[in-house]
């Protein structure tokens, strides 16, 4: 989300945030942060003013300050919608969390959803759901039942529909969801919480689960640190001998995973082929390739493709 589409509910208030935001989009962080300072003396319990207020001082160098404004935002909005405490992490104030707030997540893809097929394929060059389907591809199969684990708006479903007979997709973001259901390419979609095993579970009937025969989750897990749950999920998912294909950015060496400037996660492979192996998932191909920009740079992830052992 946008800090500066909030109000603050003061006219004068937003008018001077509305120039810091001037200032700082014309190269003065500083400046911007000054007046953002002096609207903040009029309404002190605006979390979206606090908010902006750490990034200007943050592109300002002024890294204290910036920590003490994002700590401003986190107690005024302890749900977090604005992700304050993953800036406070990459600051080196806390420890990396295991994985963002959810509600931070979920509102930024809602904000985002009528906008983002057209900025992440034609801006940024997102391959991995053609990328990714081509893996699944590769194994020749028909497909019983496919779960698509945080589909967004549903850019993966057709690439593998032609594979599948039935195909159901879960997504955290209603906006995301309701953009996916446009395409009538799911057969079923329905909202869900990745970072929390019993939130997806608990759709399921006992007698529906260990049902599907293909899991996929494309670009999805670089939102969550700790990938326990989401592995937890695909296991009771996935029936003996399942698929499941997805992708991860990748960390490069070491054994754990990261916090990235862009607040999205970076796994390493071998932290992956670790869970793998703990949840009886078989490693059948790996691909390592640019999966999309960022800030005009290359994205560097790992595709894997998997299945689930007797």
């Amino acid at each position: 989300m946008q800090s500066h589409q909030l109000s603050s509910g003061d006219v004068i208030a937003d008018r001077r945030a509305d120039y810091a935001r001037m200032l700082e989009e014309g190269g003065e962080p500083e400046a911007a942060a000054e007046l953002m300072e002096q609207a903040l003396e009029l309404v002190p319990g605006w979390a979206a003013g606090w908010y902006r207020l750490a990034t200007y001082r943050e592109k300002a160098g002024k890294s204290d300050a910036a920590i003490e404004a994002y700590r401003s935002t986190l107690a005024l909005d302890p749900e977090d919608i604005f992700g304050a405490a993953l800036k406070l992490a990459l600051l080196g104030d806390v420890a990396t969390p295991d994985r963002p707030p959810s509600r931070y997540v979920e509102r930024l893809f809602d904000d985002y959803a009528d906008r983002f097929e057209s900025a992440l394929v034609e801006k940024l060059d997102y391959s991995v759901p053609q990328k990714l389907a081509a893996l699944v591809a590769s194994t020749g199969r028909q497909y019983r039942l496919a779960v698509d684990l945080g589909c967004g708006t549903g850019l993966l479903g057709p690439e593998i529909r032609g594979r599948v007979s039935r195909l159901e997709g879960f997504d955290l973001s209603q906006n995301m969801l309701a953009k996916a259901a446009e395409k009538q390419v799911y057969d079923s979609l329905a909202q869900a919480d990745l970072s929390l095993v019993p939130d997806l579970s608990s759709l399921f009937a006992d007698a529906a689960r260990h049902r599907a025969d293909l899991v996929t989750a494309a670009d999805v897990l670089m939102y969550l640190g700790n990938l326990e749950s989401v592995f937890a999920i695909v296991e009771d998912l996935a029936s003996t001998g399942a698929d499941i294909a997805f992708s991860v950015e990748d960390a490069g060496e070491g054994d754990g995973f990261h916090l990235a400037p862009s607040l999205r996660y970076a796994h390493s492979e071998a932290y992956v082929r670790k869970l793998l192996a703990r949840h009886g998932l078989e490693i059948l191909e790996i691909v390592k390739t640019v999966i999309r920009k960022d800030g005009g740079k290359p994205v560097a992830g790992i595709l894997f493709l998997t299945r689930k052992s007797a």
